[in-house]
């Protein structure tokens, strides 16, 4: 049997636990205060009875007391032995096979005995221990359920707060816990609540997160549109120079400098959520054949079952040419692109992916580093970004025998097989 492990369920048995034990405590203590009060009252009561017996010895009429013997055989020894040394005693014993409280003392070298019976106060302590025994069981489950009650409420705002919190980590800002800061009463407001307090934090931390992706999403926007006009003046003034060297040179950077502009536009459209996707029926392996010829590269393409999907070709375009020149410029030949039903792989044979892109997805402007492994720019960025647009799904890892592999799985309620 699997225990429960939930916070809810550690803290109600722990408080239950702690209940009991303070219930069995309190249990001994009780019946040993009230055991004594009661034994002690039956002592006083035998010894009444011991006394007059005794006195009446004296004047030789103790044979008529009842309950009265001396030197009884069933005296119990400890008793008997007490008396031999000239004290007086009382004990719980047998006569007659009941119980009984003996009270025993000396008359001339002989134990002159007396008994009372025991059997009702005995009785009378069995019901006192139920009762505590009782007490203690409905202490203990009214504090277990007010136990789970309590520590259910603490749970569901926990529970609460870390769905959030993977809400935040899986890339939805706009995610809150909400929970208000103490309500209109004063006291509540002044009180400590630790549970509040993360969740205040944590929705704190968002919106500043938050606040600052925007500010840098503004800003990379802002700068790729201020680099646009200058950068396409320049390119038209470097047309203008003589043929050479520092022409070429020249025109090959201001270009690096012109793609790397338009895809921190296309980034800055994609952040901002405002593209939409133009969708139409496209036959899926001869999209892949035309996106791989459009690169230039030498690609083995493989169609091992067709599909004809609704989505945007365009954008399944720019998502198959940036894998495959991210693929040749960071990885090692053969490239190969395979195509079976609704799921495109793009692979090549270098290092492969880092752990931290396979494990984070894309990163922008991460690079290549040989102490690392294979690196990635914007490109793997863009792909991301269109793939979400057309709710493809994006995997990236790592071949068996090495190489990096992306697998693009369109939604299976867009398709249908080709004819």
């Amino acid at each position: 049997m699997r225990l429960p492990s939930s916070l809810r369920w550690k803290i109600a048995m722990t408080t239950t636990a702690v209940c009991c034990t303070v219930a069995a405590v309190l249990g001994v203590l009780v019946h040993n205060v009230v055991a004594e009060q009661v034994v002690g009252e039956v002592r006083k009561d035998v010894g009444r009875e011991l006394d007059y017996a005794l006195s009446q010895y004296q004047y030789g009429t103790a044979h008529g007391v009842a309950g009265t013997a001396l030197d009884p055989p069933e005296l119990p020894r400890p008793l008997r032995e007490l008396v031999a040394r000239g004290k007086t005693g009382s004990m719980v014993g047998e006569q007659d096979g009941k119980p009984v409280m003996w009270a025993a003392g000396p008359a001339d070298g002989q134990a002159l005995a007396v008994w009372i019976p025991y059997a009702g106060t005995r009785h009378r302590l069995r019901d006192i221990d139920a009762a505590i025994l009782v007490s203690a069981l409905l202490a203990a489950g009214v504090v277990a359920l007010a136990g789970v009650f309590f520590a259910g409420r603490i749970s569901r705002r926990l529970a609460t707060t870390a769905a959030v919190a993977r809400r935040i980590s899986a890339g939805d800002l706009d995610a809150r816990v909400g929970f208000p800061a103490g309500g209109e009463d004063p006291r509540r407001s002044r009180s400590r609540d630790e549970v509040r307090d993360v969740a205040r934090a944590l929705d704190s931390m968002a919106a500043s997160l938050q606040g600052r992706l925007e500010a840098e999403k503004r800003f990379t926007a802002d700068v790729a549109h201020e680099l646009r006009t200058p950068l396409t003046c320049s390119l038209a003034a470097a047309a203008l120079l003589p043929e050479g060297r520092p022409k070429e040179m020249i025109n090959d950077r201001l270009k690096a400098l012109h793609l790397l502009t338009e895809d921190l536009l296309e980034i800055s459209r994609l952040d901002s959520g405002v593209e939409r996707a133009d969708l139409a029926r496209v036959e899926l392996g001869r999209a892949v054949e035309r996106a791989v010829a459009s690169t230039r590269l030498t690609v083995s393409v493989r169609i091992l079952r067709d599909a004809v999907v609704l989505t945007d070709r365009r954008r399944l375009d720019r998502i198959l040419t940036n894998l495959l020149v991210n693929a040749d410029k960071h990885g090692r030949p053969p490239l190969e692109v395979s195509v079976e039903g609704p799921v495109v792989t793009v692979r090549d044979h270098g290092p492969g992916y880092p752990a931290e892109l396979i494990e984070q997805g894309p990163r922008r402007f991460r690079t290549g580093d040989p102490g690392r492994g294979r690196g990635h720019g914007l490109g793997l960025t863009i792909v991301a970004g269109q793939a979400a647009v057309l709710e493809i799904a994006l995997g990236f890892s790592n071949a068996p025998d090495g190489g990096a592999v992306t697998t693009l799985r369109l939604p299976v309620g867009r398709l249908t097989d080709a004819s």
